[in-house]
């Protein structure tokens, strides 16, 4: 991370915008997805992908949000192409519905953001029975990008465009529980820690990034997958964090000095997230 607007060897800094990262980037003709997207990160990504001239796909739990977020990016951006189908990443079958109705619609995809997530629930499991934090922040987007996968490389082979996926990750991968992925106790409620889960789902949004950029190189796919930490930025990714390790916090201290350390230090939803891996 580049601190106090110093600019990397990218050319760009912590304060950099993501109009700033696209500026002379022409997306005509691309399809993008991102899950997330009525709110955070997921709405700035969309917004300047439409700006840029990509098609945009919202991947969103709230169809009312998305259709708020897409009527105002459309009043801003009236060339804008977006539309909004439901997912929600901790359902597999809601997962496996948005990726059937999406390959169904004979759509190219060059570009799948997924930017979606929770952070440091209470110990919850989804309705597939898998602890939400993991179920959502991985489970669901390793199978749909796995739904979505053929469609991708077809895309890439018939445009000779390179096709990105972005995981969206977090710091916070270095602070998983101590064995790292508990995956034989990935469900199991005793010793949860709402922090160390969250870290474990953003550790597996890594690995499953780097797995997938080697066997597609093996394949020969014209495919790169990337992960990213966005940076300190205040979203409502932070609702859950009344309670630590699983327990409710009641004294506001805590919580008023994370947010004094990220209204102080954090970026603006409209600095560069996931564009570094988007463009090169």
């Amino acid at each position: 991370m580049w601190f106090f607007r110093r600019k990397g060897p990218s050319g760009f800094s912590s304060s950099s915008t993501a109009e700033e990262v696209t500026q002379g980037i022409d997306a005509s003709g691309l399809t993008a997805i991102v899950t997330g997207a009525s709110s955070g990160i997921g709405t700035e990504t969309t917004r300047v992908l439409a700006l840029r001239g990509a098609h945009v796909i919202m991947g969103v739990r709230n169809m009312a949000a998305g259709k708020d977020v897409k009527e105002a990016i459309v009043k801003e951006i009236p060339t804008a192409k977006i539309d909004a189908i439901e997912l929600d990443l901790s359902s597999l079958s809601s997962v496996r519905k948005f990726a059937s109705e999406f390959n169904s619609s004979g759509r190219p995809l060059n570009i799948l953001i997924n930017n979606a997530g929770i952070m440091a629930t209470p110990f919850m499991l989804s309705k597939d029975n898998i602890e939400l934090q993991f179920a959502t922040n991985h489970v669901g987007h390793f199978l749909l990008t796995n739904l979505l996968l053929d469609t991708m490389k077809k895309t890439a082979h018939k445009s000779s465009k390179e096709g990105r996926i972005v995981n969206v990750s977090s710091e916070a991968h270095r602070y998983p529980y101590r064995e790292g992925i508990r995956f034989d106790k990935i469900n199991d409620p005793s010793g949860y820690s709402s922090f160390a889960a969250y870290g474990q789902s953003k550790l597996a949004n890594i690995l499953h990034a780097n797995e997938l950029a080697k066997r597609l190189k093996e394949d020969g796919a014209d495919i790169t997958a990337n992960s990213l930490h966005p940076g300190a930025i205040v979203t409502n990714l932070f609702r859950h964090n009344s309670t630590i390790n699983g327990k409710p916090f009641t004294s506001g201290l805590f919580i008023c000095s994370v947010e004094l350390c990220l209204k102080v230090f954090s970026r603006v939803q409209q600095q560069h997230a996931t564009w570094h891996c988007i463009h090169k």
